[in-house]
């Protein structure tokens, strides 16, 4: 039997099934698809996922594929540069396309040993008080010769498979929102009209409609955007190349010679929330808990930073350190974050919008941003800097992410790697002892932290700030568990 069973090999799965393996957790993924897409849906790294991708090493891989930006604009194309003064040490956003950042995530999960199964649909997911039954539609030939089995047993399933999740459907979750009210056609196409052609018509058309417009690729070809005819009834069904074509011709004037489509596909405004991220043993992750629109490029972030709580909290459940409780938190303190960028989305689709309304307002927050505080604020919306969990702890610093800072010793990220808990010390007035196998302890005079030590839990965020001995042993139970007894507290052997 598997501990955790991950549905979902995208973005979201794969870095939730590396935070369980990096901790020894036995970690199977299943996806649908018997090979990647290849479609480039995601375009980069908020500062959030970058940071989080520095914690676990793998950050120099990723800037050896992406390119640095610091833009103005992220919100709704609102606001005219990138602010100087975010809370930092990764001010930038990282653009790197999506198959390139699961390529990366891949070799990760499977370096550390993760199983991964393509070609297994789901179609059923029961489960009991001791574990969750999920059933594949047919015999997975991975298994082995004469295995047959289509029924793999876990102690957790979580359900990483997108918007139309299979998992949610099963569960029985409700998924209420707003359903699409306009629709965009986005491919990877190419054009034989000139550069200065296509600016022109760009810059034309944008003067109305935000949804236009392309971004040349290294191959020659361009990834293109243009608004859709109206919302398709079936949306798995792929627009044609004469369908693009001809919404090109609607808005620009003339279809730009597209021609040779990589791919075409369709995406809407849609906006929904699960009721619950989780029933019993089974919980959900990324596209399947939540959809909005891709405005802010905040999807696959979203997901990654979901599976980045989840994973050290079910790793340690599973594990027997922690009471289940603790993955009540998963939800308290991923919810509101969705909620918050489904909120933000919603308000940049009415800004791109070309009813007059919704003009003036654009006009108006654009005289807004020019405010450098105000600009701040919105990059912070995007690149989920402005996030703060409510962990109930008296001192400014609890609930926030601590930002890497250097050290005597190096940087604290750098000693992050590992996964767990961190006691930050820089008086080497405290202790985690009973907690050393989870937690680890670091005296380091150098540290400026703006308090006298901090606890910070393996996702990095300040679980506890001060230098009270009693408060400190107190959060180290809460999010790392009983501690291990005392040498002097074990049970005589018996002879």
């Amino acid at each position: 039997m598997y501990d955790v069973i991950v549905i979902g090999c995208g973005p979201t799965g794969l870095m939730l099934a590396a935070e369980l393996r990096l901790r020894g957790r036995r970690v199977l993924v299943l996806e649908r698809l018997a090979e990647p897409t290849g479609e480039v849906r995601a375009l980069g790294l908020h500062v959030r996922s970058i940071e989080i991708m520095d914690q676990r090493g793998l950050l120099e891989k990723f800037l050896a594929e992406g390119t640095q930006h610091r833009l103005g604009g992220m919100f709704a194309g609102i606001g005219s540069h990138w602010p100087s003064d975010l809370d930092t040490a990764h001010s930038y956003v990282l653009g790197i396309q999506q198959p390139a950042t699961e390529r990366l995530l891949l070799e990760h999960a499977v370096g550390l040993g993760v199983e991964i199964r393509r070609g297994s649909e789901v179609t059923g997911v029961e489960q009991d008080a001791e574990a969750v039954t999920v059933e594949l539609s047919a015999p997975d030939a991975a298994r082995g010769p004469g295995s047959g089995s289509t029924r793999l047993r876990a102690r957790y399933v979580v359900g990483c498979d997108g918007g139309r999740s299979t998992v949610r459907k099963l569960l029985g979750v409700g998924f209420p929102g707003e359903p699409s009210r306009v629709e965009s056609l986005l491919s990877e196409i190419r054009l034989t009209a000139t550069a200065q052609e296509l600016e022109a018509v760009t810059a034309e058309v944008r003067k109305t409609e935000r949804r236009f417009g392309g971004m040349h690729l290294a191959d020659g070809s361009y990834r293109f955007l243009v608004p859709a005819e109206g919302v398709a009834e079936d949306r798995s069904v792929a627009p044609t190349l004469e369908e693009f074509r001809r919404q090109l011709r609607a808005y620009g004037g003339t279809d730009l010679g597209a021609h040779s489509p990589r791919w075409i596909s369709r995406f809407g405004d849609a906006t929904r929330l699960a009721e619950r991220y989780r029933v019993g043993r089974v919980l959900l992750a990324g596209d399947a808990a939540h959809i909005h629109p891709p405005t802010g490029g905040q999807g696959l972030n979203l997901g990654v930073q979901d599976a980045f709580n989840l994973g050290w909290k079910l790793a340690s459940v599973v594990g027997g350190r922690t009471p289940e409780s603790l993955l009540d938190t998963y939800e308290s303190e991923r919810r509101p974050v969705a909620e918050a960028v489904l909120d933000n989305t919603r308000a940049q689709m009415h800004l791109m919008s070309s009813d007059a309304g919704a003009r003036a307002v654009r006009r108006l927050l654009v005289e807004l941003a020019g405010f450098d505080e105000v600009n701040r604020y919105l990059i912070e919306k995007i690149t989920a800097l402005g996030i703060r969990y409510d962990l109930d702890g008296g001192h400014e610093l609890v609930g926030l992410r601590l930002r890497d800072l250097p050290l005597g010793r190096g940087r604290l990220y750098g000693l992050m790697h590992a996964g767990r808990g961190l006691l930050l010390d820089p008086a080497g007035s405290l202790s985690a002892a009973g907690w050393e196998g989870r937690v680890d302890h670091v005296v380091d005079a150098g540290a400026e932290l703006g308090a006298p030590a901090v606890l910070l839990r393996p996702d990095g965020y300040v679980a506890w700030a001060g230098e009270d001995l009693g408060e400190l042993r107190s959060r180290l139970t809460r999010w790392f568990g009983a501690p291990d007894p005392a040498p002097a507290d074990l049970p005589d052997r018996a002879d």
